[in-house]
């Protein structure tokens, strides 16, 4: 990659604001990143479902408040929670992995 010196990589700046890899600062911001997936992923799918916040709440026995909430990196999710999100309120069902 050809470097220009008004711009910084997406990889480099993250170095630069969060620490590099290994690091507390970093750890901090990658799992903070990840809980930002899961309510992208969520309302994400919502929306491909056709529903509003208010009727995924009322399918998988939660409020609009806690899925605005989840959609929004507000608040932390039980795998309980999530599973009856995922399977009552959206048809799906929930995959994990352990990468190392």
């Amino acid at each position: 990659m050809k470097a220009t010196k008004n711009l910084t990589s997406l990889s480099d700046f993250i170095d630069q604001e969060h620490g590099a890899p290994g690091t507390k600062a970093r750890e901090e911001f990658e799992a903070g990143y990840e809980t930002f997936k899961l309510g992208v992923l969520l309302q994400r799918a919502r929306q491909a479902k056709g529903l509003a916040q208010a009727q995924l709440a009322e399918l998988s026995g939660t409020d609009k408040s806690y899925i605005s909430k989840l959609e929004n990196d507000l608040k932390d999710v039980r795998l309980s929670t999530l599973q009856r999100i995922i399977a009552d309120g959206l048809g799906g069902h929930l995959e994990f992995s352990i990468k190392f």
